[in-house]
């Protein structure tokens, strides 16, 4: 039951906040709780008068594609089949550095710059509009009371982004002390730091908890190893996102806080694409979202296959994002989910491309392969594995007490194994394993795949 605090909040605090910051971000989310329970097909057909409508906009107003429709003799009107968008190329990262002046709308307002964090090359720079940070925080809100929570509800958000740390002024944290929720920074894992984190989430004893699985699992075997509860907390739920979720995670996360993970997919480029439901599926916006698995060639692939994540986001008229290469790979379910909602399943998410890995052969297998060698390890308390070429690999290792040489030649032995007799494993040991620039953390990188 909504305490009198939380419905204080959720009803008049957080949409007072939205109204005056000019989005109708509560109309837009009680849409989406009437349309999530539509019919497949209702859905559809909204999701394409929707895009429609929305590439009319942005050949009127955007050059880039003025001049891309034009060249291609695309008529957004004419648009009769959400499969006419195969009609258009895609748009990749190269693609928005090259033409970033080019892809703004003529009749933009207030758009805020925003980057990826470049954890694989480069950053990317763009902009988002009102009309896009809408319909995110929209979806993010329907998502999270499907768990029985709400804006309001006590809050851990265990984060590594410097926008949202760099945020953190006065009046971000009156705001958040409103709301009731509590910002830790996931840059740092030291055991002093893993003590306050402990500290912190006892002390607060959250309703949800918000972040990557990696930082929250690793705070949880922490206050295991120390001995010190979390399921006697009252947590509800754990919602991760940003990275991939490992079912190791998710098991350790739920039997230590003793509720369920709530798993989310999407990113600061393409949007929040799935959330999870609390009967196991990864729903898609559809409402704002449009998803295509395609395969290396770019041919898109029906449901059940798995392919690159690519995305048009519906309320991206401002700076848009059509048909953009995720550089995920995941596979779409035509089953109906037994949450009776309407909206569509993405089955799958295995990860980014550089999750995957290329053996000496030319065999192509998910970084799993390796990761399974290492966890199975006692000794070892964390690693990162970077696949620098076809013939060597580094391994950095955070040894534990017992780790020898033996547990060396494991590793070695373990990855040759599944990569080829007669590559190069180079084991480092190191005293702790550095995250990414955002604060997440990958086990798995190829620089082959990349």
């Amino acid at each position: 039951m909504m305490s009198v605090y939380t419905a204080f909040v959720s009803r008049w605090v957080f949409p007072l906040q939205e109204r005056l910051k000019g989005h109708d971000t509560v109309r837009v989310r009680e849409a989406m709780e009437q349309s999530q329970w539509w019919s497949a097909e209702r859905i559809r057909q909204v999701q394409l008068d929707r895009l429609r409508a929305f590439l009319v906009d942005v050949g009127a107003h955007v050059p880039y594609y003025r001049q891309l429709f034009a060249e291609a003799g695309f008529v957004p009107g004419e648009l009769s089949s959400v499969a006419d968008l195969q009609r258009l190329p895609f748009l990749s990262k190269a693609l928005i550095r090259a033409h970033t002046d080019g892809l703004r709308a003529d009749n933009a307002r207030a758009l805020a710059r925003f980057n990826t964090g470049g954890s694989s090359g480069e950053p990317l720079i763009f902009f988002i509009g009102d009309e896009r940070v809408t319909h995110d925080v929209a979806a993010k809100w329907r998502a999270t009371r499907w768990w029985n929570v709400d804006i309001g509800d006590r809050e851990i958000v265990v984060w590594g982004s410097p926008i949202e740390l760099g945020a953190q002024d006065r009046m971000r944290q009156l705001r958040d002390a409103l709301m009731r929720t509590e910002l830790m920074p996931a840059f740092e894992m030291s055991e002093e730091k893993l003590d306050g984190f402990v500290a912190r989430v006892r002390s607060r004893r959250p309703a949800m908890v918000f972040g990557y699985p990696s930082a929250i699992s690793h705070i949880a075997r922490h206050a295991e190893k120390r001995g010190i509860r979390l399921d006697d907390l009252g947590v509800r739920v754990v919602f991760v996102t940003s990275e991939r979720l490992y079912d190791d995670q998710r098991a350790c996360i739920e039997r230590l806080f003793g509720c369920p993970v709530a798993n989310g997919y999407g990113g600061r480029d393409a949007g929040f694409i799935a959330h999870q439901c609390p009967s196991g599926s990864m729903h898609i916006t559809a409402e704002d979202i449009v998803v295509e698995i395609v395969d290396e060639a770019g041919q898109v692939l029906p449901a059940g296959q798995a392919g690159e994540i690519v995305v048009t986001h519906l309320a991206t008229r401002d700076f848009p994002f059509i048909r953009y290469r995720t550089g995920d790979i995941g596979v779409l379910d035509d089953t109906p989910c037994a949450c009776g909602r309407g909206l569509p399943v993405l089955k799958e998410i295995q990860g980014r491309s550089t999750d995957f890995v290329v053996a000496r052969d030319g065999t192509v297998m998910h970084g799993l392969s390796l990761i399974y060698v290492l966890r199975d390890l006692p000794a070892v308390r964390a690693f990162k594995i970077v696949q620098e070429s076809l013939s060597l690999t580094r391994v950095q290792v955070e040894p534990g007490e017992a780790f020898g040489e033996g547990d060396v030649h494991a590793i070695q032995s373990g990855l040759q194994a599944r990569l080829g007799e007669d590559v190069q494993i180079a084991v480092e040991r190191v005293d702790r394993i550095a995250p990414e620039r955002s604060g997440k953390f990958r086990y798995v990188i190829s620089k082959v795949t990349g």
